[in-house]
């Protein structure tokens, strides 16, 4: 654990699916002093709590000296219990859901906290944001989910599917479908993969991924040499792509990857698949944040969402950049840096505030 993560325990957590984590827990980290206003802001996929730290600062929105501010870490995301920290095999299916209420326990129950100023996160961090605001709707005042949705759409299962099968393939294994898992053979339920396989699985899934996270014109105009150094894209491919993923547990990032799969804020009650319900449901001040060049999650999703909020709910602003999906995550650019903190400063400032 990185310093100031802490661990809170859930004891036997039941999951949404029926299963159960034995001896979980969920880690998390806080900023500021526990009187001001507190603010969740959870992980997105692989990431750690200190990938999120970028976004915190006395000069940021995210100021710990005006917010009390939580970081808290996904399920599979090696510091939350995980498969490369645990003993359970075959990790079960988490979701969203599962994740968020476990968030919710750790907020009133471990720091005392019945209400949220804001719920704020990237990719699948907007993903858990869309999630509180639905399953949680009267816990905070506003909701900025950013280059993230409320429900995965069909094209992004597809992308999900393709790093999927390039890392199964490393242990001759297919994928079973979008959040059914993988194929197994009686048996092999408790998986172990070689050095060489896990090697092999998770170059292929970062150069299947180095398509997706920028866009096309950020490699049109050669940001990853103007930025990242690279001498060229092959040594993209490996420094920045494969030198990432190389450090993740091939475990992890399936679990987290059915979650991410499986997202969709109306599966849970009273919306029982009603999308469209589970918008409306919304009560924080919300503003949605797509990226323009977003490959995973295109502006045209988040106007869906919008428009399915009740009245004077909803806001969309969509994020001018060439940057895709890494619009809203570790910066390697300031311009969106600035734009994201600017509109969140400006929602901080004017949302009123709800207790109920």
């Amino acid at each position: 654990m990185t310093e100031g993560v802490q661990k809170y325990d859930l004891g036997d957590f039941k999951l949404q699916g029926g299963d159960s984590l034995p001896g979980a827990w969920i880690a998390y980290k806080t900023f500021g002093d526990k009187s001001l206003p507190a603010v969740l802001y959870p992980s997105w996929y692989s990431g750690l709590i200190k990938d999120n730290e970028w976004l915190i600062g006395e000069k940021m929105t995210l100021n710990p000296k005006k917010y009390f501010i939580i970081i808290t870490a996904l399920f599979g995301n090696s510091e939350s219990i995980s498969p490369s920290n645990s003993d359970i095999a075959p990790f079960p299916k988490v979701t969203f859901y599962d994740n968020v209420r476990a968030q919710h326990q750790l907020l009133t129950q471990g720091l005392g906290i019945k209400h949220l100023r804001a719920v704020t996160g990237w990719s699948m961090g907007a993903g858990q944001s869309f999630q509180w605001a639905t399953q949680y709707p009267d816990f905070m005042d506003i909701c900025v989910p950013f280059c993230g949705s409320a429900k995965t759409s069909l094209h992004n299962q597809v992308f999900l599917e393709g790093v999927k099968s390039a890392l199964l393939a490393a242990k001759k294994t297919s994928s079973a479908g979008s959040t059914f898992g993988r194929v197994e053979t009686k048996g092999s339920e408790v998986r172990k993969w070689t050095e060489e396989e896990r090697t092999v699985g998770l170059k292929a899934f970062g150069r299947g991924y180095a398509g997706w996270g920028f866009s096309q014109s950020f490699y049109r105009e050669k940001l990853h040499e103007k930025y990242y150094g690279a001498k060229d894209l092959e040594d993209f491919m490996v420094t920045f792509w494969e030198g990432y993923w190389l450090q993740k547990d091939p475990e992890n990032l399936l679990v987290m990857l059915h979650t991410w799969q499986a997202g969709d804020v109306s599966k849970q009650e009273p919306y029982n698949g009603n999308f469209e319900a589970a918008m409306k449901a919304i009560k924080a001040k919300t503003l949605v944040l797509p990226a323009k060049t977003d490959l995973y999650f295109p502006p045209e999703d988040s106007e869906i969402e919008v428009q399915n909020m009740s009245p004077g709910v909803g806001e969309l602003d969509i994020y001018p950049t060439i940057w895709g999906h890494w619009a809203g995550g570790p910066p390697g650019n300031m311009d969106d840096v600035k734009w994201l903190d600017e509109r969140l400063a400006k929602y901080f400032e004017s949302a009123p505030r709800r207790d109920g």
